[in-house]
């Protein structure tokens, strides 16, 4: 090795991002791999690199004996006054080696040391990288759909997107720009695998994050999200500061905040209400966009009865239920709703019964 080889090396650690001294410990790996390959697995040996020069010296490690058992890894007393005088019997003399007695084949070893080290410092640098971006939102390029996985660019690695946790409203072609929320990185023989998602609820709230300053000060907190992707979302948010409303700062002025949301999220429903600590005022609110009456809350059971006016009952429960289910998971209550009529006709057929019970006993 030479300083145009350290040069070569310094290049690849500006292009690839590895750091130079873990290709350098590659080297001496793999040199010390080559030299046991050429004149056996006994031999100790010590590698030195200089890192401003790349000039290699290795050197056999020999153990200075009265009587020499192992030829390999032992050299006498006699001999090794020859190399150094001051050495006694117990200490380990360095015998230098040139390296252009290795062969080819230990060079090839040499070689795939080398290799095998820096795709390694490669794998470990992109866990790294995504492992810290975990929960974040992030933006890659569509570049095959194989079987329904999606499969993005981003940056030097490529995340995947199965089909359960894509939108049912979207679809996808190559070359699409497309955020992507990172859910996982995981370790696998073929390198790190990362995996990211655009149904999780994570999406929602990152994208509310960089929309809404409010929410980047700490002034305004999203509490609860609950979504069913591609179709409805429903977030509970609330403030710190009496002067900011909370619902107004993730709308926008004439709602643009929460419309470039929707726009990302392909049209996908978006219901902004305010939390509160009090069940009543919460449950009610998480059924917007229908009117309420009244909640009747039962605490241990954490079930809410519901009464609705009769033109909001369609409204409350929602289409196939989904209003009320979303709102159950917003709020963590069992919801039960029901319409005004529907608790009238119960408190009649239940005052009927009363009666004849009353008929029965006169």
């Amino acid at each position: 090795m030479n300083i145009e080889f350290m040069d070569a090396l310094n290049e690849l650690e500006n292009q690839r991002g590895i750091n130079k001294d873990i290709m350098i410990d590659a080297i001496d790996a793999a040199l010390t791999a080559a030299y046991k390959r050429s004149f056996g697995d006994a031999q100790n040996v010590r590698v030195t690199i200089s890192r401003d020069t790349g000039d290699i010296h290795i050197y056999s490690l020999l153990q200075i004996v009265d009587e020499v058992e192992d030829s390999a890894t032992q050299i006498s007393y006699e001999e090794s006054k020859l190399a150094n005088p001051k050495l006694l019997v117990g200490d380990v003399l360095e015998r230098e080696v040139k390296t252009s007695s290795f062969g080819r084949i230990a060079a090839q070893t040499a070689k795939q040391v080398v290799v095998q080290r820096i795709r390694e410092a490669e794998r470990n640098m992109v866990f790294d990288e995504f492992a810290e971006k975990k929960d974040e939102v992030i933006t890659g390029i569509v570049n095959r759909i194989e079987r329904g996985m999606v499969y993005i660019t981003i940056g030097r690695t490529e995340a995947s997107l199965p089909l359960q946790e894509q939108m049912r409203n979207e679809k996808f072609y190559p070359n699409d720009r497309v955020k992507v929320y990172l859910t996982d990185v995981r370790h696998t023989g073929k390198g790190p695998q990362v995996m990211v998602s655009r149904s999780h609820p994570g999406l929602v709230k990152r994208l509310f994050e960089m929309e809404v300053p409010e929410i980047q000060d700490g002034v305004v907190e999203i509490k609860s999200i609950s979504r069913e992707a591609g179709s409805r979302t429903k977030m509970a948010v609330s403030s710190r500061d009496a002067n900011v409303d909370p619902v107004g700062a993730c709308v926008g002025q004439r709602g643009m905040r929460v419309e470039r949301v929707v726009d990302e999220l392909k049209g996908e429903k978006i219901d902004i209400v305010p939390w509160d600590n009090d069940p009543v005022e919460y449950i009610a609110a998480a059924l917007s966009p229908a009117k309420v009456s009244m909640v009747q809350i039962n605490d241990a059971e954490r079930m809410a009865r519901v009464i609705v006016p009769d033109n909001q009952l369609s409204l409350a429960i929602g289409r196939d239920g989904q209003n009320a289910r979303l709102a159950a998971r917003l709020t963590g209550w069992k919801i039960d709703i029901k319409s005004q009529s529907q608790i009238m006709a119960a408190a009649s057929r239940a005052a009927q019964d009363d009666e004849f019970l009353d008929d029965e006993e006169e």
